[in-house]
């Protein structure tokens, strides 16, 4: 271009230049580096709360509309309002609410996608892990590993409902999604159940045993055992001012994250607590299992408050401030993209308004 030619032709010249490039499937980053790249996080989802009292009926009342079998996974997908019709609950982590009624069986199939179950309500069923079956009750926490076969059963009398958390948007935008249908409806018996619970979860390991893959070796974290920890160390541990005691599912046989694509957390927030604005990278998903309180997601005037209690589930988008309120002692679950964005140098926090 001619610097000497009439600016006002500039931005004409410009808009032909632009139309020539793109019919070659090219555009002119100039026109798109201040959105790109930004000085704080930018992202589609927004914070939300869904009372699980609420939904409670409707999620029940799927049970007349499809049986789980024919539904494969008889779930309500937790969609973000700000990612319509995208099946995701942030940019990253996908969530819903699974049922399953007495004597019922979702079918086996594996999948590329890990999940991770935390129920919610009921006792009885169970979820068969490459065959080896783990019973379900409230506030365990049950991994199923990235390509493992896996089947779910109810063998008890009431409804039994879990809150699903997979990494199915991250994979897809990696393109590495892949399913495949075992042709039986459920995978062979294998281990004895708890079997992975005795073998791996005593800090102990046979001695011929290393680590596979980056995934814990046990399926499935009795809430009871994860409360009585948390209660053990109340009263020998200082509380973090910004999560209480907040303490981290790991692979017993490496010390690293139970999952290798998610971060799964347990903690206990005291009654009359009111933890310090604290904001990350990570997208969190939280599912209270026992107590009430406030959460305050945002900043200034755009700040929202959810009143929560047990089994609601609340997201906290990447790098939105929030901090916590409880009315009574509070034991929270939650899951997020951490340790990928750990393994890959990206994760920041930020403590406080500094």
């Amino acid at each position: 271009m001619d610097a000497h030619k009439d600016l006002a032709d500039v931005p004409n010249e410009r808009e032909e230049y632009y139309a020539q490039i793109q019919e070659h499937n090219m555009a002119p980053l100039w026109e798109n580096l201040s959105h790109l790249l930004t000085p704080e996080p930018k992202v589609k989802s927004v914070p939300h709360h869904w009372n699980y009292e609420a939904l409670r009926s409707l999620l029940l009342d799927s049970a007349d509309v499809i049986s789980a079998a024919e539904a494969e996974r008889r779930v309500l997908m937790l969609e973000n309002p700000g990612l319509p019709g995208n099946c995701s609950i942030t940019e990253s982590m996908y969530g819903g609410l699974q049922l399953i009624m007495p004597g019922e069986v979702a079918p086996a199939h594996r999948h590329s996608p890990a999940a991770l179950r935390f129920i919610i309500e009921g006792s009885g069923a169970y979820t068969a892990v490459n065959g080896e079956k783990t019973y379900m009750e409230p506030g365990d926490f049950v991994i199923t590993p990235s390509w493992t076969w896996h089947d779910h059963g109810h063998e008890g009398r009431e409804p039994v409902v879990w809150l699903d958390g997979l990494d199915i948007p991250l994979v897809r935008v990696i393109g590495s999604i892949f399913v495949e249908h075992y042709p039986e409806e459920r995978f062979p018996d294998g281990p004895p159940p708890g079997d992975s619970l005795e073998r791996y979860g005593n800090n102990m390991r046979p001695i011929n045993m290393l680590p596979e893959d980056l995934n814990s070796p046990i399926f499935s974290y009795p809430y009871d055992r994860s409360r009585e920890t948390l209660e053990k160390l109340r009263n020998s541990t200082e509380l973090d001012p910004y999560h209480g005691l907040k303490m981290e599912y790991i692979d017993p046989t490496s010390g690293g994250p139970a999952m290798a694509t998610i971060s799964t957390f347990l903690q206990l927030l005291p009654k009359n607590f009111k933890s310090e604005i604290y904001q990350s990278t990570e997208s969190l998903i939280y599912s209270p299992v026992e107590g009430s309180g406030k959460v305050y997601i945002g900043k200034g005037k755009e700040t929202k408050v959810f009143d929560w209690k047990e089994r609601d589930v609340i997201v906290v988008p990447c790098w939105y401030p929030h901090q916590f309120e409880t009315n009574e002692d509070a034991v929270v679950f939650s899951f997020s993209d951490k340790v990928v964005q750990t393994k890959l140098g990206l994760w920041r926090e930020k403590r406080g308004n500094a």
